[in-house]
């Protein structure tokens, strides 16, 4: 690095990534000035593994829930006991970060002080594996420019990190969501510049998996919905409607008019037709919107299991409790 070349330090966190944790350290070396992987309770060789090449290691005790936004946030603190790096790349342990990604995205932050941080295009590294492997990397497919809110693998700006409060180790899902509100509530911007970013490894070959996967996002909506308010509020309002007040009323109506049925089957039906039709209208070819176009209607069934978990453990005072889906 040339003394003109922004120092740039990496938080990566896992629990029990195997190989994938392996092939995102080794993505890294060279490329940054520190790394720091954060533990949370794995049984495997992740942290023996991350100590082999050389990572810093931080191992999160089990005295409270792990979260995500718990061990962003130990990660960060950590490299506070040393140099702080001009700029900090969080990411999951189980993505391999595109080679030139720390570069352009560090120029991305050298070229405008306004930007808090700076995001690129995450792609799923085997999307043929599964429909839901595929579902997630379409989900990883958004524009680029301004945005208002992203996923976790980031590069920020220290002072717009300090400045927003850093992650909130309370909030279990849509924690990163929940962080970039605070971030542009501080008055940073944030940006989505078109360039590859990182390859994840979502793992999912089981509906299971999907399904608990969409109890989370459902939790997710809930917390930062309640704590953000109106954010998150069209999906809550869709989620409440197809996947609590439609089966409420299928029920209550087919104790008295069993007929009612095949309008509430038709309900679903034409939802289902919209969202294969805004699919297709953005982009996806009919096969595929199909297919996601069934988990899509089917979600808000799980999703309003996560929601409800949420409000009922906020009512119980209970702590959140991180939702796994691997």
């Amino acid at each position: 690095m040339t003394q003109d070349t922004p120092t740039v330090a990496v938080v990566a966190i896992g629990r029990n990534e195997g190989q994938r944790l392996v092939d995102c350290l080794a993505s890294l070396q060279g490329k940054v000035a520190r790394v720091v992987y954060v533990d949370s309770g794995s049984v495997d060789m992740s942290v023996q593994n991350a100590r082999d090449v050389g990572a810093e290691v931080v191992e999160l005790s089990s005295d409270r829930p792990f979260t995500a936004a718990r061990g962003r946030a130990a990660g960060y603190a950590h490299l506070k006991t040393g140099e702080m790096p001009d700029y900090v790349q969080f990411i999951d342990g189980d993505c391999r970060v595109d080679p030139d990604w720390i570069a352009r995205a560090s120029s991305a932050l050298d070229a405008d002080m306004e930007l808090g941080l700076v995001t690129g295009w995450r792609r799923e590294r085997f999307p043929e594996a599964s429909l839901y492997n595929d579902l997630c990397h379409d989900e990883w497919n958004r524009p680029e420019g301004l945005i208002e809110t992203c996923g976790g693998d980031i590069m920020v700006r220290p002072a717009a990190y300090e400045e927003a409060g850093g992650f909130d180790e309370t909030v279990i899902a849509a924690e990163d969501d929940e962080f970039c509100v605070r971030m542009r509530k501080a008055g940073w911007l944030l940006r989505r510049i078109p360039y590859e970013m990182t390859y994840h490894d979502a793992g999912m070959t089981r509906f299971s998996q999907w399904w608990q996967r969409a109890v989370r996002s459902g939790h997710g909506f809930a917390q930062v919905g309640h704590m953000h308010p109106p954010y998150f509020a069209k999906e809550q309002k869709r989620v409440v409607l197809y996947g609590g007040a439609v089966p409420l009323a299928a029920l209550i109506l087919w104790l008295v008019w069993p007929v009612t049925l095949v309008l509430i089957a038709a309900v679903y039906g034409l939802n289902y037709v919209r969202t294969v039709k805004g699919l297709t209208q953005a982009g996806m070819e009919t096969p595929r919107a199909r297919r996601h176009g069934l988990l899509l209607t089917l979600s808000k069934f799980p999703n309003i299991l996560g929601m409800g978990m949420f409000h009922y453990r906020r009512l119980k005072g209970r702590h959140m409790q991180i939702i796994e889906y691997k």
